[in-house]
């Protein structure tokens, strides 16, 4: 069994959003993004999401059915 080198700490991941060498976030120029764009990225998310779903239901008809059903039935026995 090769030895090995157990004195460095293991390396960690950076964090969502941030570059692994530099570590700064956001746009090419390493400023935060802006919040329109980080509205544009989530409301273009959201489009495909709901795209995605959208094309589930009609490949699988039935589980879709079940999932309104279960649905309708935790929106009737949920209190506000």
């Amino acid at each position: 069994m090769p030895d090995r080198d157990t004195r460095h700490a293991p390396s960690r991941r950076a964090e969502p959003g941030t570059e692994p060498e530099t570590g700064q976030t956001g746009g090419p120029d390493g400023t935060d993004l802006s919040e329109a764009e980080r509205r544009r990225r989530r409301a273009r998310f959201l489009r495909d999401l709901a795209e995605a779903r959208a094309l589930r239901d009609r490949v699988q008809p039935r589980r879709a059915k079940v999932a309104r059903l279960r649905h309708a039935m935790r929106m009737r026995t949920f209190r506000w």
